[in-house]
């Protein structure tokens, strides 16, 4: 048995570059603009990650500066290999 989902209509003031930017990321998704941001936010708010993810990126972020600037991207690479040996 299929059900509709309950919809309100809400307005938002937003920026209008951020708005132009929609549009055009919906258009090339070829979607509504409605239905691509209201896609955006259902996975900003159902999509966390779980404790495994989350102690993965802790892992990964402790005893680095994560904003290091590189001069290269050999000087990057070097730094990876170095950390993970």
């Amino acid at each position: 048995m299929e059900f509709a989902i309950e919809r309100k209509p809400t307005s938002f003031r937003l920026r209008t570059d951020l708005l132009v930017r929609l549009r055009k990321n919906a258009i090339r998704q070829n979607r509504t603009l409605n239905n691509y941001v209201e896609s955006l936010l259902l996975d900003i708010v159902y999509n966390e990650p779980n404790d495994t993810t989350r102690a993965a990126i802790e892992e990964s972020m402790s005893g680095r500066n994560s904003n290091k600037v590189y001069a290269s991207a050999e000087e990057m690479m070097n730094d990876i290999l170095n950390d993970e040996g």
